[in-house]
């Protein structure tokens, strides 16, 4: 495709003025005059035969015409800046983009994220946190982390580790429960997925009770729910290692339920950059660890 000649000078004293609604302020970013925004932005509006700002006595109303343009302009902008920033003695900083479920970004991703950037500095990773919903495309994500059972549509899904459920609470709610019926008579504290605690009860051989308590979508919640109190919690005592070793949590029972694995996922369709390769290779050997007894 041939382009024609851009006049970046003009574009960019638009852009600026566009964002501040005013010439003098556009100026002072730019490190120029007044004078030379104004010139710029109406060499730009005699190219295009159009008018791009109303000027008012305190300020500039940006056309329909201008608001067309502007989108564009900000978005090219933004993406050249984010390239330029990249590179960094010499080097071309790569960027990650992660998905994680919110209970393992915290309780084993955040701890061990240090190693991975002392092995790879010039690897940005870009991590969000999400309740198990994601669309990796939406999203535009290289890796989501996902817990189930590897089946998700388009996806290559690579088992980490499992994460076994137990009852989780604090040492005073610890002390009552003399036997795993006595769990049925606390608050049980649960996720979305109903058959979590009919599922630890089965494992401890009694009845279930009613299960009425409050909802979560997010072991993170739940947990910090039952460490004010609150009641007993159902969540993987992997992902709650520091609170267990701190003492402020406490498993009553060994007693568990597995109800599916941590994945790493990515589209099918998504060719793996080298920044991916080097994720893949490094969560794989943390995970390798975990499953050891880490």
């Amino acid at each position: 495709m041939v382009r024609p000649h851009l006049p970046l000078n003009a574009l960019r004293a638009f852009e600026a003025a566009a964002r501040h609604l005013s010439f003098t302020r556009a100026a002072i970013e730019l490190c120029v005059t007044q004078a030379a925004v104004s010139h710029q932005v109406k060499l730009l509006e005699q190219r295009l035969g159009v008018t791009l700002f109303r000027r008012l006595p305190r300020g500039l109303m940006i056309t329909e015409e201008g608001l067309a343009l502007l989108p564009t302009l900000r978005d090219s902008f933004d993406r050249m800046a984010d390239m330029l920033e990249r590179f960094e003695g010499g080097h071309m900083r790569e960027v990650l983009t992660l998905g994680a479920v919110g209970t393992f970004a915290v309780g084993w991703l955040l701890p061990r994220l240090a190693d991975f950037h002392a092995r790879h500095p010039f690897i940005d990773v870009r991590l969000s946190t999400n309740n198990n919903r994601v669309d990796i495309a939406a999203e535009g994500l290289d890796f989501a982390i996902r817990f189930g059972n590897g089946a998700w549509h388009d996806t290559e899904a690579e088992a980490l580790f499992g994460a076994p459920l137990s009852a989780l609470c604090v040492p005073a709610i610890a002390r009552r429960l003399k036997s795993p019926e006595d769990v049925g008579r606390e608050t049980l504290l649960r996720s979305y997925r109903t058959d979590e605690w009919p599922g630890w009860f089965e494992a401890a051989a009694i009845a279930a009770p009613p299960i009425t308590g409050p909802v979560f979508d997010s072991s993170v919640l739940m947990v910090e729910t039952a460490l004010q109190g609150a009641g007993v919690a159902l969540a993987p005592p992997l992902m709650f290692s520091r609170h267990l070793a701190s003492g402020a949590l406490e498993q009553p029972f060994p007693i568990y339920v597995s109800k599916g694995s941590y994945w790493l996922t990515r589209l099918k369709s998504r060719t793996p950059t080298p920044a991916m390769k080097l994720f893949f290779e490094w969560i794989s050997e943390m995970a390798e660890q975990t499953r050891a007894g880490d």
